[in-house]
């Protein structure tokens, strides 16, 4: 059997975690990813009958029994992941209705999945009920991103407004918009429950004061919403101060709908 550690799962997992790190997305120990595998991806690799120990989710979510899902552990440093897979990342299966998760490999140091399992969770499970293909589950802490919560309105539809008229690409690559919650305790069920909520039309929500969830169907689609929308969030941090004097009207925009056949979130557009 081959070995998980060089399965293309964990390679493209590695090489994720390190482009967040260097773009300086993931300080320390901040943020974490999670990856849905199908059984049969993973019976590649593993033996799914083998199971190294379980561990309490303290949470519940039905829709995700059976799933399997190679994700970052809790206080693992996104920089020192690449020299030690086995010790920041865990494949796990849930059971018992999502209450726990057993471990088919990984986290070699007795560790656990992020503290964030809640949200990535639940986001998944909401993902999934809108796109079966929906594999990433995607949090980070971009700089420019995290500004902007704290000098912008946090109204869904003006914060969306404000990033589409940043940059051209962004109404084509996140053309239903952002979720935007305000701060929250991290790492409970009930931001958890609060994000999934907003993933249900979104595969982007932002945690104020905190960071961005991303969602997509695979890791290139999650890292680059996340990357369009903090190359905006970037623009809109080094001009707003200043006076604007032209930006991307709403006419300009639904050109965009028109060239790249995407439709705006209704009513974000005049």
């Amino acid at each position: 059997m081959k070995r998980f550690l060089e399965s293309p799962y964990v390679v493209e997992m590695v090489r994720n975690i390190a482009a967040m790190y260097a773009h300086g997305w993931d300080e320390r120990n901040g943020g974490n990813i999670s990856m849905l595998l199908t059984e049969q991806e993973v019976s590649d690799y593993v033996e799914p009958a083998s199971v190294l120990r379980t561990i309490p989710t303290g949470f519940t979510e039905p829709f995700l029994e059976g799933r399997y899902f190679l994700v970052t552990g809790t206080g693992k440093y996104f920089r020192n992941v690449p020299y030690d897979p086995a010790d920041g990342l865990g494949l796990i299966r849930m059971t018992d209705a999502g209450r726990r998760a057993e471990l088919l490999w990984g986290f070699s140091d007795g560790g656990r999945f992020t503290s964030e399992m809640p949200a990535h969770m639940m986001s998944h499970a909401a993902r999934l009920r809108a796109d079966s293909d929906n594999r990433i589950v995607m949090h980070c802490h971009p700089d420019n991103l995290l500004a902007m919560t704290y000098v912008h309105d946090l109204d869904e539809r003006a914060f969306t407004r404000t990033l589409w008229q940043m940059e051209t690409e962004c109404i084509v690559v996140f053309p239903e918009g952002v979720g935007v919650l305000p701060w929250m305790l991290c790492g409970t069920n009930e931001i958890g429950v609060a994000t999934a909520e907003k993933m249900r039309s979104r595969r982007l929500v932002i945690w104020a004061q905190h960071g961005i969830y991303g969602a997509g169907r695979d890791l290139d689609e999650a890292f680059g919403l996340i990357e369009t929308a903090e190359k905006a969030a970037g623009i809109y941090m080094k001009i707003a101060h200043l006076p604007l004097r032209q930006t991307i009207t709403d006419e300009g925009l639904h050109q965009l709908e028109e060239r790249f056949g995407v439709k705006a979130r209704e009513g974000y557009l005049d």
